[in-house]
């Protein structure tokens, strides 16, 4: 004999969910995920060591054009002349001129020890033309407008500044430095070099 089945009982059975098989740890996959990407750490520089000639040094050999176009070569001097080479902030400020009209004073007595006198400053040469004139200057002044010739000394007050500071260099007949003033005052420049003058005019 045949049983059939209800059919409210055939309706439950096709309407119940299937179960899925267990997974295990195995068989779950971590996600995969980028690492995050490190940034360039950037390192700046640090900055150079200050070279600024010292006593003994062999002076850099700079070129220059002076107040009238002029072009100056410290080689040219090397074996024939002592050079004062001297870097000052500004034309016609007090400490300026205070140093060039000191030197334009004793000008006969370093002429006869055999002294050129070079003024370096970032000024164009039209400022030192009225700076020479205004005070009757009896030397050269440079103008180093870009600041190549104070770099080369390194003497720039400060980077991107065109300004220099006061420093003299006093360079013998060799070529080589004799002594070096580097202060902010005029009056310590002009004493010193008068006394390195008188020392190294006496060997």
């Amino acid at each position: 004999m045949k049983r059939f089945i209800p059919l409210s009982v055939l309706s439950l059975v096709i309407s119940l969910p299937a179960f899925a098989e267990p997974t295990t740890n195995s068989d779950v996959k971590p996600a995969v995920t980028n690492p995050p990407t490190a940034k360039p750490v950037v390192v700046k520089p640090p900055s150079p060591p200050r070279k600024t000639p010292k006593v003994g040094d062999k002076a850099p050999l700079i070129v220059g054009k002076d107040q009238d176009g002029k072009k100056w070569k410290l080689a040219d001097d090397v074996n024939h002349k002592i050079v004062l080479l001297y870097f000052y902030p500004k034309d016609d400020t007090p400490g300026c001129t205070k140093e060039a009209c000191g030197l334009r004073d004793r000008m006969a007595e370093l002429q006869k020890d055999n002294i050129e006198v070079v003024g370096v400053s970032f000024d164009p040469a039209d400022s030192h033309q009225k700076f020479i004139a205004k005070y009757k200057l009896n030397f050269k002044l440079l103008a180093d407008t870009e600041g190549k010739i104070a770099d080369t000394y390194d003497v720039r007050r400060k980077p991107g500044i065109k300004v220099a500071r006061r420093a003299s260099f006093l360079i013998g007949l060799d070529g080589k430095i004799v002594h070096v003033t580097d202060n902010p005052d005029a009056n310590v420049h002009l004493t010193e070099m008068k006394d390195a003058i008188a020392k190294l005019t006496k060997k």
